[in-house]
């Protein structure tokens, strides 16, 4: 299949893949035909087994307590996985994912129920729990639904469900050759595929309703080594909103030169000293502290409920004329990037930090109620069992006047930091400790020994305020980021030019 694919050009319904046989649920062997750009609405009412009548009634079922609000939220999600360990491909599985979720809101207060079974009984009696949130008698008018047609940003030529394990194994037996080829020091390497496609049908009392199909792939590899005594490892990922023609022989020279050059470089590795030191922080990869130290505390709930640090502060200088940060749903591909989000709102770029001023928050329709703004498209859910609550989509600086040589040069002591593995923050406070994996000690304006096992510990608006130079090369990071909270996981991705912050404290040896 070489044609772009789109969503509005075909659907179709969850099947597991296992040795390329293709098994169909019988639950969902209905109703799931071939969508055209005049017919998309209809094939995904189909695709459901649900009509305009049905979810007018359940919405009116939702309102009937007194509700403010009421949506619904649909998902028929299909991912597989396919591993190799000890340079076999030995591992593999699938799920399929498939309900609907009914909010009702009234004030800043959400009522919430969902059900794995699409049916009208069923989706009024989610409605009706939903709905005792509030407590009055109503009766409602059907709603007058109309489609809310938006703009792809995930395109995809080779959908996930037309392809069979067996085109996938190759990929993944020619990552683990390659990682063998480039080192005799590498002792076991893992490789992991994972994709998935998900189909949402998305309506609500304000007479919207929209569809959305959204791809995703991540591919994974982590490599070990040997020499001597010592063993190091190191990991490396990529993940898109993308179809199957990502998998290509550039990608997999990529990942494997990644993971062996990082894995190599840990064997030099040294501690550095302890204590408040300049930071240079890699462009890329360490947009992680950006999104973590920085980015919650600009979520609309937590300043809503004034726990965040950055709650009293709109309009506020918060950093250098040069730092300006961004929340962009509409970035072609990436990994949290959204046609919709999850409560129908049109994806958009959200500037919350411009040329040091803290302009803006990322809201949900309740934050978004509160402060009295448009939703900026940043209510989003794990599935559909879970309220939509504000989340980062990719979260980034933009680039700014310096180059990194310059940045690098400007450093008599201090460190560069390309790699994190994990990391804790504070939300309210803004304090933050995080785990470097890779870096250098940078002496005398030039990057020398590596470094690892690194801890940076600081607080977030603190260090937004001492970031001194940023760099003109941004990168967003095409990792396999997942951003938890409140118990939800989704996709997001992360980017960061070269920025030097003027001082932070290092976890190493004791002077």
């Amino acid at each position: 299949m070489n044609n772009e694919f789109s969503r509005r050009e075909f659907i179709r319904t969850g099947s597991f893949s296992l040795a390329g046989m293709a098994i169909l649920p019988s639950f969902l062997s209905m109703g799931c035909n071939r969508i055209t750009e005049q017919s998309g609405l209809e094939e995904y009412y189909a695709h459901f087994n649900v009509s305009k009548e049905m979810i007018q009634k359940v919405i009116a079922e939702g309102l009937s307590r007194g509700g403010d609000y009421c949506d619904l939220y649909f998902e028929h999600s299909l991912s597989n996985y396919v591993g190799l360990q000890d340079k076999q491909v030995n591992r593999a599985g699938s799920n399929i994912d498939y309900g609907v979720g009914v909010r009702v809101l009234k004030g800043d207060q959400t009522g919430y129920a969902f059900s794995e079974e699409i049916s009208l009984e069923a989706m009024k009696k989610v409605a009706k729990t939903a709905a005792s949130i509030a407590n009055e008698s109503k009766d409602y008018p059907p709603i007058n639904l109309q489609e809310r047609v938006h703009p792809e940003f995930c395109k995809v030529k080779t959908s996930w469900e037309d392809v069979s394990i067996k085109q996938k194994i190759p990929f993944l037996q020619k990552l683990n050759d390659k990682v063998f080829n480039l080192d005799d020091k590498v002792a076991k390497v893992q490789v992991y595929l994972d994709d998935s496609s998900s189909y949402i049908l998305f309506a609500n009392s304000e007479g919207v309703i929209s569809f959305d199909y959204r791809p995703m792939v991540s591919f994974i590899a982590v490599c070990v080594m040997e020499k001597g005594d010592r063993r190091e490892d190191f990991f490396a990922s990529r993940s898109m909103r993308i179809g199957y023609e990502y998998l290509n022989e550039e990608l997999m020279d990529e990942i494997a030169n990644e993971v062996v050059e990082g894995a190599n470089k840990q064997f030099e590795a040294v501690k550095p000293k302890a204590g408040q030191m300049e930071v240079v922080l890699a462009a890329g990869g360490a947009g992680i502290l950006l999104h973590e130290a920085m980015g919650h505390a600009f979520e609309a709930d937590f300043n809503r409920k004034e726990t965040s640090i950055f709650s009293d502060k709109m309009g506020q200088k918060v950093g250098e004329d040069f730092v300006t940060i961004i929340d962009d749903g509409t970035n072609p591909n990436y990994r949290g990037t959204l046609n919709i989000d999850d409560e129908g709102i049109l994806t958009q770029k959200t500037k919350m930090v411009e040329n040091g001023v803290l302009t803006g928050y990322l809201h949900d329709r309740i934050s978004a109620k509160h402060y009295n703004v448009a939703p900026t498209g940043n209510g989003r859910r794990e599935s559909f069992r879970y309220a939509p609550i504000p989340r980062m989509r990719n979260t980034y600086m933009e680039a700014g006047p310096h180059t990194k040589e310059d940045i690098i040069a400007s450093v008599k002591d201090g460190i560069y930091v390309d790699t994190f593995t994990n990391g804790e923050v504070q939300i309210g406070a803004g304090d933050f400790t995080f785990y470097v994996k890779s870096g250098y000690l940078i002496e005398n304006g030039k990057l020398t020994q590596p470094i690892k096992d690194v801890n940076l510990i600081g607080n977030g608006p603190e260090a937004l305020r001492q970031i001194s130079m940023v760099g003109n090369d941004l990168k967003i990071d095409c990792g396999t980021g997942t951003c938890g909270k409140g118990g939800q996981g989704v996709p997001v991705a992360m980017g960061l030019p070269t920025v030097k912050v003027a001082q932070l404290t290092v976890g190493g040896i004791n002077a």
